[in-house]
């Protein structure tokens, strides 16, 4: 997507979660309900101290994969995003 890591872009949060729905939705019809239920879905767009909260609010994103920003003092703020 647009808003891979390491571009600066961002997907809004209904964005973030319509594609993380859609990817555990996958999981349940082709796997199993448990199997989808059971797996942690994490954004890999470009996460910040600004839109982590946001984000770490929608139901179906189980977390971050942080790139450039996990060397900065904000990485704190990541982590603490559902805090």
């Amino acid at each position: 997507p647009v808003w891979a890591i390491g571009t600066g872009k961002v997907a809004t949060p209904d964005q973030a979660q319509e594609v993380h729905a859609a990817i555990r939705k996958y999981l349940e019809t082709t796997v199993s309900a448990k199997v989808a239920e059971q797996t942690r879905i994490t954004y890999g767009g470009s996460v910040n101290a600004g839109n982590c909260k946001v984000l770490a609010q929608q139901p179906d994103v189980d977390g971050f994969l942080v790139g450039g920003a996990s060397l900065k003092l904000e990485f704190i703020d990541i982590i603490n995003a559902n805090n």
